[in-house]
């Protein structure tokens, strides 16, 4: 049977930011492979670097040195429109805070990204419909979300962040303001909706019992990736 293939590759990855006259160097040479299928914590203290690596890793920012692979595809050193095009289409990321937009309901909240990138309306709300109802959100589809309650909130932006079917999940304590009970149901819809989809996950998190139940657990420390 073949090895799953790599879907992410961070390959001596840095990353330094000016504070004043000093230089922070947040990342310092990371090396990683996230393989498709698979479900990976991120675990280290405050100020290790992990929503760095996290933003470097969905071209959110630019990393100072080495390269950031996405399905085999050199994507450092591309212009902000195509790294644009491959967030859209790649790229799954959700925050500890839901980021949903409040004006909109459940429903156009995962219908918005299908729509930026070219799914046809009735496609996306297809689409949309049935992400939410396997969250167990069907009841849930006309609402704002200051009428759902934290954990229905983040089920959403799970949903929106699997909408366009992306190889990788990027997520930053995606549970990290819910109580235990819901975080874990959270982390249960995630798991299972990303299993679904084929695609692999990178979870930062300070939660070590949910981190527990991943496929496997990277430590960042000081910048750099050490042994568990």
């Amino acid at each position: 049977m073949s090895e799953p293939s790599v879907v992410l590759a961070l390959r001596d990855l840095h990353r330094t930011y000016r504070s004043g006259d000093r230089l922070l160097h947040v990342l310092d040479g990371v090396e990683l492979d996230l393989r498709e299928g698979e479900i990976v914590g991120l675990v280290g203290p405050s100020g290790s670097g992990k929503s760095s690596l996290l933003h470097a890793a969905g071209l959110l920012e630019r990393p100072t040195s080495g390269r950031v692979l996405v399905e085999g595809q050199d994507c450092t050193d591309l212009s902000d429109a195509l790294r644009t095009r491959v967030r859209l289409s790649a790229i799954g990321f959700v925050y500890q805070a839901h980021h949903l937009s409040p004006e909109f309901t459940a429903e156009e909240n995962v219908v918005l990204p299908q729509l930026m990138a070219g799914r046809s309306p009735d496609q996306a709300r297809t689409r949309a419909r049935a992400l939410l109802s396997e969250m167990g959100l069907a009841e849930r589809l006309e609402h704002q979300p200051a009428q759902m309650s934290g954990g229905e909130q983040q089920r959403v932006a799970v949903a929106r962040a699997l909408a366009n079917r992306p190889r990788v999940l990027l997520a930053d304590e995606p549970t990290g303001n819910l109580d235990p009970e819901t975080s874990a149901a959270v982390f249960e819809s995630l798991r299972s909706m990303v299993r679904g989809q084929g695609a692999a996950a990178l979870i930062a998190t300070h939660n070590l019992e949910l981190a527990a139940r991943m496929d496997r657990i990277l430590t960042l420390r000081q910048g750099r990736i050490v042994p568990v």
